[in-house]
């Protein structure tokens, strides 16, 4: 499964008023597993940003005045999200942005049109209903590290929320037992039967070693553990 994790910033608040998108920031995942692909660009959006937007990401009027206007972006940027489940915080926001630039250039056709999209403001409600559910917040909630972000930044936030997205939606999966929804009595071995026997009548066990693939893949759960909420209880252990 292809999900793109996204983030915009903005002139201001509303498109309607004509503010524009001048800052998108985009990190692809494919089951669940980042792959180091991203889009990020500026726009310059022929308008001057507002003093409350410049206050929440720092980027100027000077500082876009020679970056690219949307159209010359806009091909790059639908074929990079065009089929991916869209990853965003507080989706209404950066769709009705993105929507309205796909206006701005003639087109009809939507997000909707391309994408699905998952909002994780409104999960994070649901989850955690009568808490605060901002970006800063849930990186409190789940032990990742933002002290990086003095402002906000569409291609960090994006890596933020990819940490976020990962671990609010499964957190630490199993270690090679086999999992599905619900009751898992159906794939574990209680040992019922064992304990009725002697000792010297009792089966040897069987001691499987994890192959090479399954000790990577080990060790990429570890290293995600590790830069989300710090060391990991088994490398602690194997040391």
């Amino acid at each position: 499964m292809r999900q793109v994790i996204l983030d915009t910033e903005t002139t201001g608040i509303d498109p309607k008023q004509g503010h524009r998108i001048i800052e998108i920031g985009c990190v692809e995942m494919i089951d669940r597993k980042l792959t180091n692909n991203h889009f990020h660009v500026y726009i310059n959006p022929d308008r001057e940003v507002e003093e409350e937007a410049f206050q929440v990401h720092g980027i100027g009027n000077d500082f876009l005045a020679d970056k690219p206007r949307f159209n010359e972006v806009a091909q790059a940027f639908y074929e990079f999200i065009k089929g991916a489940e869209l990853i965003i915080h507080n989706a209404p926001f950066d769709v009705g942005f993105i929507d309205h630039e796909f206006a701005l250039l003639g087109g009809q056709e939507k997000v909707a049109d391309i994408c699905s999209v998952f909002d994780t403001l409104t999960f994070a409600r649901k989850k955690h209903p009568g808490q605060k559910n901002n970006l800063d917040a849930l990186c409190k909630r789940y032990g990742i590290d933002n002290s990086h972000r003095e402002l906000h930044g569409a291609l960090l936030d994006s890596e933020i929320l990819a940490d976020v997205y990962l671990l609010m939606t499964g957190g630490q999966t199993s270690l090679g037992l086999d999992e599905s929804e619900g009751d898992h009595s159906s794939n574990v071995t209680t040992g019922g039967d064992i304990k009725k026997l002697s000792l010297d009548q009792r089966p040897e066990l069987l001691i499987i070693n994890a192959s090479n693939e399954e000790l990577a893949l080990h060790n990429e759960r570890l290293d995600m553990i590790e830069k989300s909420a710090g060391a990991a209880l088994w490398r602690q252990l194997d040391t």
